[in-house]
């Protein structure tokens, strides 16, 4: 099981790599490849895929972690690329109207096609249902029960029956990757919180989770939150690795760090190759 990081906020220096705030993830298993979202714009996925020489008609399946921008953003361009009719699984939630309040503004940041479009061009696999996307690769499916600190924002808003409403994250998902005798999870925001999602894996499996990657969403969580989640996860026997990017936060990086130590945290800017046993 192989990992690489193809779009972050950050990059690795000398990479030729461009970054923006965004997420994209490949993973690559049995000869199979997944992309885990697409960034923010198509302009830095293509270009990120041409320099780490991904082709993108090798991709097999495309996931999409949630609607925003940040992550469904690189799909237009990327779509011509794409081989015909290949699986997209997303939650059935993805195309509900997505908005943020912005100095006094409301704007749309949600999916950047609407069904149609992508199900002219693709083979949509919507559900809240936990999905196998390849052989030893799964969705986490809807995270229903949320009894920890969620990764919100007061700004996000959904379309709802009577006008916009709080953003319940429904679409939030992640991966579950079968390595070795564990479990490694991938994140792309984790808008559903850290702690729900990985309690969400423990009810799905019985394996240990050995890593965590990606979007862990605990920048700007309250502090007591944040020294929960360090807590919980030091507290993992398991737990290997844990490869920080995106919406986790500088500040959340450090005390990830300090609570379980560099050789387990690590950061994950784009061209990050991570190889999973």
């Amino acid at each position: 099981m192989k990992l690489t990081c193809v779009v972050d906020n950050g990059v690795q220096a000398g990479s030729g790599l461009w970054g923006e705030h965004g997420l994209s993830y490949l993973i690559e298993s049995a000869g199979r490849r997944v992309l885990l979202d697409t960034g923010q714009s198509g302009d830095v996925l293509m270009h990120n895929l041409q320099v780490l020489n991904i082709g993108a008609d090798t991709i097999d399946a495309v996931v999409i972690s949630h609607a925003h921008y940040d992550h469904t953003g690189g799909l237009p361009l990327l779509l011509d690329h794409l081989r015909p009719g290949i699986p997209l699984y997303a939650n059935a939630d993805l195309f509900r109207g997505r908005y943020a309040q912005r100095s006094g503004h409301v704007q749309f940041i949600g999916a950047a096609l609407n069904e149609d479009a992508l199900s002219a061009r693709l083979t949509l696999r919507l559900s809240a249902d936990p999905q196998e996307v390849i052989p030893g690769v799964w969705t986490t499916g809807e995270i229903r029960e949320r009894i920890e600190f969620e990764g919100r924002s007061s700004a996000h808003l959904m379309s709802g029956p009577d006008g916009l409403v709080p953003d319940a994250y429904l679409d939030d998902l992640a991966l579950i990757l079968a390595v070795g005798d564990g479990l490694a999870l991938v994140c792309g925001c984790c808008h559903a919180g850290l702690l729900n999602t990985l309690m969400q894996v423990e009810c799905l499996f019985t394996q240990p989770v050995v890593a965590v990657v990606g979007g862990l969403h605990l920048a700007g969580v309250a502090e007591c939150d944040l020294a929960r989640a360090c807590a919980s996860l030091a507290a993992m026997p398991g737990l290997r690795y844990i490869y920080s990017g995106h919406c986790t936060g500088e500040s959340a990086h450090r005390a990830l760090v300090q609570a379980l130590g560099s050789e387990i945290v690590r950061p994950s800017p784009a061209g990050t190759v991570i190889d999973l046993a």
